[in-house]
């Protein structure tokens, strides 16, 4: 089992050689398990993924992998590190395995060694019955598959991975959580998202960032605590629904006999006629950027 999965990210910021911040003191500590990385685009949260990853140094602060400051000795990650990029790309005229051999020795695995360790890959993301296909006949979802086997060649303890379910199917996307959640049993995986689903059910912490800050790091049952008392249930007549939604942030509506019922994030009540009701992950998501001023 794969221990020693201790990542502190202490006050980190990245400022452009321009002057902007992309990136503004964000810190958090976190060990095995998933981070769901959350946040709009343009949140800030590549630029993260890419400090985390040693692609870019931060210009302030630092960031621990087991004790060691990843900027000052890079290598003591990198050799424990997985990543998959939002911009993953393949080459269309190999085949899956080939096309794995191939970053197995980039990635400097001992020659001996690759032939098993590429085909025990392909069988963790479920692909070793398209492990002779061209890549140029996968899937979207098959594709990110294979992103997900490379970026486990050299045993990461620490996987990374970038908005991986952008232009996927409803049943890709589904398995494809799956399997994230079965990487993360003796890992850290950061999943950096702006879908909530894509987390919802399988991460151990949340950190929602926004304009380059960190607005929540914990958990997600904390989050849909704070929550609470701002969401809102009530039913219009249907040519009331522009009004609203002009108004008010909808999460949801539903076409009922008596009109449309909405649900609506709001700091206080929206309306005499409003019942209050629980808030699910995404509306309290919602919430956080609203307070925020980031919708």
């Amino acid at each position: 089992m794969l221990m020693n999965c201790q990542l502190a990210v202490e006050q980190v910021g990245y400022r452009y050689r321009t002057g902007e911040d992309v990136v503004v003191g964000v810190d958090f500590a976190i060990g095995a398990g998933i981070l769901g990385l959350l946040g709009p685009n343009g949140a800030g949260k590549s630029t993260l993924m890419r400090v985390l990853s040693t692609l870019t140094k931060a210009t302030k602060g630092r960031v621990r992998w087991n004790g060691v400051d990843i900027a000052s000795e890079p290598n003591a990650l990198r050799k424990e590190l997985g990543y998959l990029p939002q911009d993953f790309g393949v080459y269309p005229s190999l085949t899956a395995r080939e096309f794995l051999q191939y970053l197995a020795a980039v990635k400097g695995l001992r020659s001996r060694d690759v032939r098993e360790r590429v085909a025990d890959c392909l069988e963790k993301v479920g692909l070793s019955a398209s492990a002779d296909r061209r890549l140029g006949d996968f899937s979207g979802g098959m594709r990110q598959r294979v992103g997900i086997a490379q970026s486990l060649l050299n045993h990461p303890r620490l996987l990374i991975v970038d908005e991986p379910t952008v232009g996927l199917d409803p049943e890709e996307r589904m398995r494809f959580r799956h399997l994230i959640g079965d990487l993360a049993t003796d890992r850290l995986v950061i999943l950096s998202t702006h879908i909530v689903s894509d987390i919802e059910a399988s991460a151990t912490a949340l950190a929602v960032m926004s304009k380059g800050r960190l607005l929540y790091f914990g958990a997600s049952a904390e989050l849909l605590s704070k929550a609470r008392g701002h969401v809102w249930e009530r039913t219009v007549a249907e040519s009331a629904v522009v009004d609203a939604r002009a108004n008010c942030i909808i999460s949801s509506s539903v076409r009922v006999c008596d009109g449309v019922k909405l649900r609506i994030v709001a700091a206080d009540s929206p309306s005499s006629d409003a019942i209050p009701c629980l808030p699910d992950l995404d509306e309290a998501y919602l919430w956080l950027l609203a307070r925020d001023g980031a919708r």
